[in-house]
C-alpha cells in the first residue's frame, strides 16, 4: 500500500497544484507488449508490480532503469536512470504504457529497439505530481518529439467543452500520430525534414504564425532546453503570456544526458 500523497496549497486558485508522493518504492515491471507507433515512437506496454502506482499529472515522471554497457564477469550490471512519462496507467489491467522516442544510441534507446515482452525493467516514482487546472479558456500544448507522450496523455484527460491548441515537432509526417480528445484539438505539426533535433528555431517560428484563440491560457512547454527558453520569451513578449500559468522544461540538451531543467525565468 502507498504512502498518501500530500498537496502543496496556493491561494490563486488557478494556480498548478504540487501533490508530492510520498516514499516512492522501486518497482520490477515486465513487458507485456511492444508497438511500433511511428518510425521514431515505440509504445511498450508493462504489467508487474504496479499496485499502489500512482500517477496525477500528465507530465509526471518515472525514473526507468535500463543496462548500461555489458555486465562485468562475476559483477552486477551497471544501470542508467532516465526520466519517462507514464503515458497511461490501467489499473483495473494492471498495466503501464510508457512511449520511447528513437532518437539517440544512449541506453534507453538501445533498450527500447530491442524490447520483447517477457523482459522485466525496475522504475522508480513518480515522486510528485504537478496538477494544471483546468479553469482557463483554452490551453497550449507545445513541444517536440519527447513531449508527445505528456501531450496524447493531457489531451486523452482534458474534458468535453475545453479547447486546446497543439504544436508538435517531429522529424516528417510518418511521425505524426493521432491524438484522441474530448476537447475541441487543434494541431500544427512542424516538420524538420532531417534536420538534428534542437538544430533548429522551427517550433519559435511556427508558434510565430499560428493564430491562437483569444481568452486566458495555460502554457506547457517540452522540447531540448534552449528552445523551452526562447518559447517561454515569446509567449509572454508575443503572445500575452502569464508567467504564472505556463510550465516550460527542457526534457533534454544536445551532448547530455539525464537531464530536466524546469525554466521558470
Amino acid at each position: 500500500m502507498s504512502a498518501p500523497a500530500q498537496t502543496v496549497h496556493d491561494t490563486d486558485p488557478r494556480a498548478p497544484r504540487r501533490v508530492r508522493h510520498e516514499a516512492p518504492r522501486r518497482r520490477e515491471l515486465t513487458v507485456e507488449r511492444v508497438d511500433k507507433v511511428t518510425p521514431h515512437l515505440t509504445r511498450v506496454t508493462f504489467g508487474g508490480d504496479l499496485e499502489g502506482f500512482n500517477s496525477l499529472g500528465f507530465d509526471d515522471h518515472v525514473k526507468m532503469f535500463f543496462p548500461d554497457g555489458a555486465a562485468p564477469a562475476g559483477g552486477e550490471q551497471q544501470l542508467a536512470g532516465r526520466d519517462y512519462t507514464p503515458r497511461r496507467y490501467d489499473a483495473a489491467a494492471n498495466t503501464l504504457e510508457v512511449d520511447f522516442v528513437i532518437h539517440d544510441a544512449g541506453p534507453a534507446t538501445r533498450w527500447a529497439i530491442q524490447a520483447a515482452p517477457g523482459q522485466k525493467l525496475a522504475i522508480g516514482g513518480p515522486r510528485g505530481s504537478f496538477i494544471i487546472p483546468l479553469t482557463f479558456d483554452w490551453h497550449l500544448l507545445a513541444g517536440d518529439d519527447t513531449a508527445l507522450p505528456a501531450i496524447s496523455r493531457r489531451l486523452a484527460e482534458l474534458p468535453a467543452g475545453s479547447r486546446a491548441v497543439v504544436l508538435a515537432e517531429v522529424d516528417n509526417k510518418a511521425d505524426e500520430i493521432e491524438f484522441k480528445s474530448a476537447a475541441e484539438v487543434s494541431v500544427a505539426y512542424a516538420h524538420r525534414n532531417g534536420a538534428e533535433a534542437g538544430s533548429t528555431d522551427l517550433l519559435p517560428r511556427t508558434l510565430r504564425g499560428l493564430k491562437l484563440p483569444k481568452g486566458d491560457y495555460y502554457a506547457w512547454v517540452a522540447c531540448d532546453t534552449p528552445t523551452a527558453k526562447l518559447m517561454r520569451a515569446q509567449l509572454i513578449a508575443e503572445h500575452g503570456g502569464n508567467p504564472k500559468y505556463m510550465r516550460c522544461a527542457g526534457y533534454w540538451r544536445r551532448g547530455t544526458a539525464a537531464i530536466h531543467d524546469n525554466i521558470n525565468d
